[in-house]
């Protein structure tokens, strides 16, 4: 088993870890705060929308089951990505539509599944996803991980 780590962020990350979790392939995920500057940030302080972090999901993943591009279109199918800094009801940075790569094959994959689905007319707008290095990954309260199912929602 060849295990990566694959990081994504399309709005509140409580159902995006759901989703990510039913998936064949995915070992496990963590939600948390990357893509700012702001070191050690907390929730309430990410909900301002000043420390530029997205909520995200840090999935790792078994290569030998899943690929990245199949979590790539996974990701496209949960959300909308054509909403700048919104999904559903949630609005401010810190819900926009983000990939962050952790080497150059995520990169390439991620750019190239981006522009087929932009110009594949499935959208009547354009994608702005936000594919982009990435960075610090701080672990969000134990409270936000697996809400889902600590919650009985799914």
């Amino acid at each position: 088993m060849t295990e990566k780590i694959a990081t994504f962020a399309a709005g509140c990350f409580w159902g995006v870890e759901a989703n990510f979790l039913k998936i064949p392939g995915v070992i496990d995920t963590v939600v948390g705060y990357t893509g700012g500057t702001f070191e050690n940030p907390t929730y309430p302080l990410v909900c301002t929308g000043n420390t530029g972090h997205a909520e995200a999901v840090q999935v790792t993943y078994d290569t030998e089951k899943i690929t990245f591009k199949e979590l790539v279109k996974v990701f496209f199918d949960l959300h909308d990505p054509t909403t700048l800094n919104r999904q559903g009801p949630d609005v401010g940075s810190q819900y926009r539509s983000a990939i962050f790569y952790h080497d150059s094959e995520q990169r390439e994959i991620a750019e190239q599944f981006t522009s087929e689905l932009d110009t594949s007319g499935k959208y009547r707008y354009i994608i702005v996803t936000q594919i982009v290095p990435a960075g610090i990954f701080y672990k969000a309260e134990d409270y936000h991980q697996r809400y889902y199912a600590k919650h009985r929602l799914r």
